[in-house]
Order: structure tokens, then C-alpha cells, then sequence
């Protein structure tokens, strides 16, 4: 019997609450011109299932614990479905081919599907439930998938080397890395003391200004906003990030708390962010759902400067990556926060600095114009800040460009643009001077301030002259 990872066991039990949902589906869409070869296409995903068998599990419930099942790969042929479409039908049709809901039980998590456009332009919509993959993945399965389509269209199968290891040999590394609870000095032991102590009396959400009440049951529904940062003010972060012994994850993070707490939200901001979880190079070139999360806790209570808040936020994530094995799942579990379908557990503002490999697909006789996942990322949070570093051929500073996911039962698209425009607002402060206070930074534009001065506050109102 293999076990399921300990990040695959959140998934599952949520699979088990809520059935086939497109909620964790990860699609991307690569547009394609050229000549396409849909025969060899077929066959190409066919191999690059056989060759990752994370994509050719599923899941099942055993009398004692749920597992994964190891299909062949000639019983897990993925499905490649072909169709015509128009610029004008094509973004329909991949929101409804990337809503599909796996069945988890009885099917592979992984699908695909053509779209043939007039003018030799294609559209390759490949998706893939995370309960299989993670953002890192989709680097290895590009690469894989371009190398078995140039085999097939030249009638071979792909010549790679064997994978070292596969995601279940991972499964198992990781139950024997972590040892039991019942032992106080293992790793999962000791990581879990830590966790408990540093989220001790954790507040159960982050109270940031809405445009409506939080429903009793999350939709899920989301969309997203651009964030675009120019290379000089990313050249100051950098900066900043230098002097302050930091990352410039660690810059970000303290200019979220610091726009949170003054926006209201109070002086304990809890983040989420993703961290690899691929510990070993082994593991790099599998697709696999690897991603843990962590709870990056901020104080900036006392109103120190942005100078002090970076270096308590170095100290905290410090210590929250030297305790990085511990499963979120496992964490949620142990700290037992109140159950609720409204919100999620911990923190329910998550910022992603995008470091990993882009995936590139080199396919023959067809050029890629474009790769994008539409993976939401509001999904299963209030709000998702998503950046990438842009940077030239020196590797220089060129800027970061990304996007900020809201979930649509909370937010309206102007407000969550309000947010990118303080957000951009905080950051330029704290570059030009960071010994400042938090509280001193303005996070209003001046017409903003100047209507809740003297527009809001103008309540004024004449009174009739009478006699007492």
C-alpha cells in the first residue's frame, strides 16, 4: 500500500467533502502556430504519463487509510479531445474544458485539449488536478512533452533516461524523514512545537475592508487584477532587501503588513506562502504535487519603523523555514482552528514570489506565442499576490510584473485595484525611507484624503434661525 503524501491528504479530504470540483484544477493553455501533428500529440501525452506516475494515479480508500494506485500506463491513456474553434469561442470553450471535475477514484488527474483556429494557429489546453502537480511541475512536463513529440513525429518513442525516483518513493521518503509523533525528538515532533508556539493565539482571520459580509459557505469564484512594478522601484527593493540582510520575499512581506495595518486590519498579519518542498535534487524533475505552505506571522505592533519591522521579519521567517517540513495539512490538524466553509484556515491572504522555471514548449514545426496558466488564485483565499521578478540578459533589475486573485464574495475589481495602487504607494515609501514609521507612511493618494477630509466630513448643514 502506497499512502498519500501528507499535501495530497488535504486535497483528498477535501475531495471527499466536496466531490469532482474544478476548484484545485491547474490549467494552461499554450498557443501554437504551425503545422500540429495530432496523432503525435496523442501519443506524446500518452508517454509522458507513462514516464510520471503521479499522473497516472488514483485514489482510493483502504479498510485503514487512503492510498494511491498506480494505474499502467496502458490503462491511462489520457484523454486528448480535438475541436475547432474562433477567437471569438476559443476563451469559452477553455473555461469550460478547465472546469471539469476529476473523479479522483476511478480517473487519471490529468487531461487535454485541442483546439484547432483558422491560419495554421492552435491552442493546446492541458489540465491537470494539483492533487498530481504543483507550479514547479509544469517545467518538467513541458520538456517531457516536447522531446516525445519530436520522437512521434518521427514514428519513435521518446529516448530519455529512466526517473531517478518517483512521487511515490518521495511518499515514503517522507513518512520516514518525518518519524512519529509519539517520538518527542523527531522531526514532525519537534516542527510541531515549534508551529504551536509560533501561532499561539493566532487571530481566526484577517479583517481587511470588504465590499460585503463573508457568506456562511465560500463560492470560490475569483479573478484577478495586474501588479506591475518598474524597474527602478524594483532595483530600490533590491536595495533595500541588501541592506537589511533580507529577501526581497521578506521586503514584500513587511510592505503587506505594513498596508494591512494601516488599513485596519490590526497588528498581527498572518500570510501564507508556498514553499518548493523539493529538498532534493532528485526530485526536480518529477511532476508532483511537493508545495507545502507556511504561516508567516508579522507583528508590528508598536509602530516601528519599516527598518525594524524587516528585521523582525527576517528573524520570523527565518526560523519558519529552518521548520519547513511540517505538512500544512498536519498543522491545521494539530492547532485545530474553528471549522468554518466561509474562510480558510490560518491566514487567508497568501503572497507567491515566483522563482521557479517557466515552462517552455518547444514543440517541431510550431511556435510557441504563448504559454499561461489559468490556475485561480483566489480559489481558496480572500485575496493572492503573485509576483515575478522580470530581469535582462545581465540580470539586471527590470521590473516585476504579476497579478493580485480576489475572491468576488468579498471584493469588487475597483477596490482590489485600490489595493495594487497602495500596495505600490507603500513601497515606494518605505524605498525613498525606510527609517520612517509605519504609521507615518500614507497609504491615501491626495484626492483620496481630500474627500474623506473635507468631502465625508462636510456634514454641515444649515439651521433655521429660531427664537429660544
Amino acid at each position: 500500500m502506497i499512502p498519500l503524501s501528507f499535501a495530497q491528504r488535504r486535497l483528498w479530504f477535501l475531495y471527499q467533502m466536496d466531490g469532482p470540483t474544478p476548484t484545485y484544477n491547474v490549467p494552461t493553455v499554450v498557443r501554437l502556430e504551425g503545422r500540429m501533428n495530432d496523432a503525435a500529440l496523442e501519443m506524446a501525452l500518452a508517454d509522458v504519463v507513462a514516464r510520471h506516475e503521479s499522473l497516472r494515479t488514483i485514489f482510493s480508500d483502504s479498510a485503514h487509510a487512503p492510498e494511491q494506485l498506480i494505474l499502467a500506463p496502458e490503462a491511462a491513456r489520457p484523454v486528448l479531445q480535438v475541436a475547432s474553434a474562433s477567437e471569438a469561442t476559443l476563451a469559452q470553450q477553455i473555461a469550460e474544458a478547465s472546469s471539469y471535475g476529476f473523479k479522483l477514484n476511478s480517473e487519471i488527474p490529468f487531461r487535454a485539449w485541442l483546439y484547432h483556429l483558422d491560419e495554421g494557429r492552435h491552442a493546446l489546453l492541458l489540465l491537470c488536478h494539483h492533487i498530481a502537480c504543483d507550479g514547479w511541475s509544469w517545467a518538467p512536463l513541458a520538456r517531457d512533452l516536447s522531446s516525445a513529440y519530436a520522437a512521434r513525429c518521427q514514428g519513435k518513442p521518446p529516448a530519455w533516461e529512466p526517473l531517478p525516483v518517483q512521487y511515490a518513493d518521495y511518499t515514503v521518503w517522507q513518512y520516514e524523514l518525518l518519524g512519529s509523533e509519539t517520538d518527542p525528538d523527531s522531526i514532525i515532533a519537534t516542527q510541531l512545537r515549534y508551529w504551536e508556539q509560533a501561532l499561539a493565539g493566532l487571530p481566526e482571520q484577517l479583517e481587511l475592508p470588504a465590499d460585503r459580509p463573508r457568506p456562511a459557505i465560500s463560492s470560490y469564484q475569483g479573478q484577478d487584477v495586474p501588479i506591475r512594478l518598474d524597474a527602478e522601484l524594483h532595483r530600490g527593493l533590491q536595495a533595500l532587501a541588501r541592506e537589511g540582510q533580507a529577501s526581497l520575499f521578506m521586503v514584500l512581506q513587511a510592505a503587506l503588513a505594513t498596508l494591512f495595518t494601516r488599513m485596519g486590519a490590526g497588528t498581527d498579519i498572518a500570510l501564507g506562502s508556498p514553499i518548493a518542498g523539493r529538498t532534493d535534487e532528485a526530485l526536480d524533475d518529477l511532476v508532483g504535487f511537493f508545495i507545502n505552505t507556511l504561516v508567516l506571522r508579522t507583528d508590528t505592533s508598536g509602530n516601528p519603523s519599516f527598518r525594524e519591522l524587516l528585521a523582525r521579519v527576517r528573524n520570523t521567517d527565518l526560523a519558519a523555514y529552518a521548520h519547513q517540513d511540517l505538512p500544512f495539512g498536519r498543522l491545521v490538524e494539530a492547532l485545530n482552528p474553528t471549522r468554518s466553509m466561509a474562510r480558510h484556515p490560518l491566514f487567508q491572504v497568501a503572497l507567491v514570489l515566483q522563482n521557479n522555471t517557466r515552462a517552455s514548449f518547444e514543440l517541431p514545426g510550431l511556435t510557441a506565442l504563448s504559454s499561461q496558466s489559468l490556475e485561480s488564485i483566489a480559489a481558496t483565499f480572500d485575496l493572492s499576490f503573485e509576483l515575478r521578478e522580470q530581469r535582462g540578459k545581465d540580470g539586471s533589475a527590470q521590473g516585476m510584473t504579476g497579478r493580485l486573485g480576489f475572491a468576488t464574495d468579498l471584493f469588487d475589481r475597483p477596490t482590489v485595484e485600490q489595493f495594487v495602487v497602495r500596495l505600490q504607494r507603500v513601497l515606494r515609501a518605505v524605498v525613498a525611507d525606510p527609517a520612517q514609521s509605519i504609521g507615518h507612511i500614507e497609504i491615501l493618494a491626495p484626492e483620496e484624503r481630500l474627500q474623506i477630509l473635507s468631502g465625508w466630513n462636510d456634514t454641515a448643514q444649515p439651521v433655521a434661525e429660531a427664537t429660544l
